[in-house]
């Protein structure tokens, strides 16, 4: 290959960036899109290539590799006269599927629109996880968008974790652990690699579905017998497909890296080695990101909160940031973690271990005495945390019982920070943030790693102080990037939809209650409602039943405001070591810290869009696996308890029955529609309830029952219950 570089058109207006990238650039992404856009019909590589004014042999392969990855990220279709046109013009929807058990799916538009209905027919070619093209084929009889699928991008799926069973002499089958895969795989004679009917194993799809025929395997690895210890764990980070292993390129990179920061690190950083931050953290946790520093100014306050410089380390386009892409966050199991970065980085030199020196990303505030962030700098420190407190240590202190204080020369940083922390709650109150009062839980293991009690995690005011301090950070970076007009990912969380605000609106006026703010409440609104409810004995009910009404969170690089914490713009910039959009923050703030024009920026907005879906969707898997490896313990844990009697609230009303989840040792059951018995119960959605066809018997969320444990799935994570009554 030639050295020498080309340059790309002058009117792509992304040939700088381009330039930083590749050795030999060709035209972007967005330059090629809007070429065809010009041309106004989809067009065969070689006039795309005339238009970009590309003859050379390197220059024709660079560009028919980046026409196919347009194609694989559904930006471009290429038709069966093999030209290449966009998507968008053929009124096609592109989007990650989301299957369910029952067979049939949805496909997530990429665009945010509503999702499309894809039937059991569909769904016979596809695995959840896949990213498909699809055109819309109408609306079925519930007013949905339906899908036909016109292609498949990318096949998100290649190995899957199950239960294998040998059917007959020729031919064995894995049933999936993860009940969106609503495939049986076959394993044919020869690939079964040694498992034995009933264990847990790993098998490589060989072949992928169609219409006709299932998938087809061959077993890789055997796991072992479905109950041995920490096998949930296991088949949870095997069935959502969580990286756990290093590349030996990553490995090969992180070989330099010393458990020292080397003192040449430090040129043109700010030196806090002699300012006393602090870490606050639970007593068992490893890795320390952030830490803290408060002392009055005039009738304010200087807040410092020193974030781990993660992006010094971690670069973009190597093999680290590579990895840390595709992990997308740090992935925290009862009994174990699947970090984002390698231990080296996470508990080490990104970890502000107490007494060494650390390289930082500072966010240094002055607020004034109503809570009002007048002033925001950023800049890259080097720092030496003055201490490694817990949250029960600085708790005690808050409650006025500082006499057991490891660290006495610190109560007076202590107390400023509390000072703060109560400035800033009762700006957060009067700004009108959600406050909803959940239950938490942790496990306790015995020796043999079974569960031996589960117990309530209880919040206290060290936590809230450091959350306070955390948001008053992670809302300047969001606003200081803005105002520079630097493309980042903000952490986006949107209230009720039209149709689930109207359900909310029918629920509480049978209630006697009213949600103000007419068709668009705010979170002032939902705040308020909450206040006004809090003496009531329906008062869980009504504030699950208003949670559940709202959207997830997600990474966009479109600000549409924080509505549970009712800010303008908000952002994650407080954890580069386990959430990649936070990494992703500090590099803008280094490339205006560098002075770089904008032109040069990595991340345009179209990038930050594939990103932020990436991020929201690790989170999303990272959610759901550690929601599988509890819920199997859950179900091993009451094993022993068949027959026994609790109490208990319905956690949740269906139109197939009601889960309860038991006092004290907060597991959830489900006690089945047809267990309800002397009466036909109908589910009233709107109003979270099943009520009797006869006798007008209802049973609705947070209702008080007495119920027994009848039955436990270890396979299917299901436990049963009925009434006791």
């Amino acid at each position: 290959m030639r050295k020498s570089k080309k340059s790309i058109p002058s009117s792509d207006p992304f040939q700088k960036r381009e330039a930083e990238k590749y050795e030999r650039p060709i035209a972007s992404r967005e330059h090629i899109m809007a070429q065809l856009t010009e041309l106004g019909a989809p067009m065969r590589m070689n006039r795309i290539a005339e238009c970009l004014k590309l003859s050379d042999e390197v220059d024709l392969e660079a560009l028919r590799r980046r026409l196919k990855a347009m194609e694989r990220d559904g930006q471009l279709i290429r038709n069966r006269r093999g030209e290449y046109g966009l998507a968008k013009k053929m009124d096609l929807v592109r989007g990650r599927l989301i299957g369910h058990p029952d067979g049939f799916g949805f496909l997530v538009p990429d665009d945010g629109s509503s999702d499309l209905f894809m039937n059991e027919k569909q769904m016979r070619s596809l695995i959840h996880g896949d990213r498909v093209l699809a055109s819309i084929g109408g609306i079925d009889h519930r007013g949905r968008r339906e899908g036909i699928v016109v292609e498949v991008l990318e096949r998100n799926t290649q190995e899957i974790v199950g239960r294998y069973f040998q059917k007959s002499q020729h031919v064995g089958s894995v049933e999936p652990n993860n009940r969106r895969i609503n495939h049986t795989i076959i394993v044919p004679k020869g690939e079964q690699n040694g498992a034995v009917d009933g264990q847990i194993v790993v098998v490589r799809l060989l072949e992928q579905p169609s219409s006709h025929q299932p998938p087809v395997g061959q077993v890789i690895e055997v796991l072992g017998d479905h109950r041995a210890p920490g096998m949930e764990i296991d088949i949870a980070i095997r069935a959502h497909d969580l990286p756990q292993t290093w590349s030996p390129e990553l490995l090969k990179e992180i070989e330099k890296l010393k458990p020292e920061v080397p003192k040449s690190a430090w040129e043109g950083r700010k030196d806090l080695r002699e300012t006393p931050l602090v870490t606050i953290d639970g007593d068992d946790s490893r890795d320390f990101d952030d830490a803290v520093y408060c002392e009055p100014r005039g009738k304010g306050w200087r807040l410092l909160v020193a974030i781990a410089d993660v992006s010094s380390y971690v670069r973009p386009n190597t093999a680290l940031d590579k990895e840390a892409q595709n992990r997308g966050t740090s992935v925290y199991f009862p009994s174990r973690v699947i970090p984002m970065l390698p231990e080296i980085l996470s508990n080490g030199l990104c970890s502000l271990n107490p007494h060494v020196d650390r390289l930082c990303m500072v966010a240094e505030l002055w607020i004034d005495m109503h809570g009002r962030t007048r002033r925001a700098e950023f800049y890259e420190a080097v720092m030496r945390s003055a201490a490694r407190l817990t949250y029960n240590q600085v708790a005690e202190v808050l409650d006025g019982k500082p006499e057991n204080f490891p660290h006495p020369n610190l109560l007076p940083q202590i107390d400023n920070l509390n000072q703060l922390y109560r400035l800033l709650a009762k700006r957060r109150h009067k700004r009108g943030a959600i406050d909803f009062d959940t239950v938490e839980t942790r496990i306790v293991f015995d020796a043999q790693q079974k569960i031996e009690k589960i117990v309530p995690v209880i919040r206290n005011d060290a936590h809230r102080l450091i959350e306070e301090m955390m948001l008053a950070a992670n809302v300047a970076s969001a606003e200081w990037l803005s105002e520079r007009e630097i493309p980042f990912l903000y952490r986006v969380h949107e209230g009720a939809t039209a149709e689930k605000l109207s359900e909310l609106r029918s629920f509480l006026s049978e209630l006697g209650l009213n949600l103000g703010g007419g068709d668009e409440p705010e979170a002032i609104n939902y705040a308020k409602l909450i206040e006004d409810i809090k003496d009531r004995p329906d008062a869980r009910l009504i504030q699950t039943v208003l949670l559940r009404s709202m959207r997830m969170a997600i990474y966009t690089p479109a600000n549409q405001g924080h509505f549970g914490l009712a800010y303008e713009a908000y952002t994650h910039f407080t954890s580069p070591i386990r959430r990649y959009p936070d990494l992703l923050v500090h590099r803008a703030i280094r490339h205006h810290l560098s002075g770089k024009p904008i032109e040069q920026y990595a991340y345009p907005d179209e990038v930050l869009q594939h990103l932020g879906e990436q991020c929201s969707t690790a989170e999303r898997r990272a959610d759901e696996a550690t929601r599988d490896a509890i819920g199997w313990l859950k179900c091993e844990y009451v094993q022993d308890k068949v027959g026994e009697i609790y109490e208990g609230n319905v956690t949740a009303v269906t139109s197939f029955g009601l889960f309860v989840e038991l006092d004290g040792i907060f597991v959830e059951g489900l006690i089945h529609v047809t267990a309800l018995q002397n009466d036909y119960y109908h589910f009233d959605p709107v109003h979270h309830r099943l009520r009797g066809e006869r006798t007008g018997k209802t049973y609705r969320l947070f209702d008080r029952l007495q119920v027994r444990v009848v039955r436990v799935n270890l396979e299917d994570k299901k436990i049963d219950f009925e009434l006791a009554q």
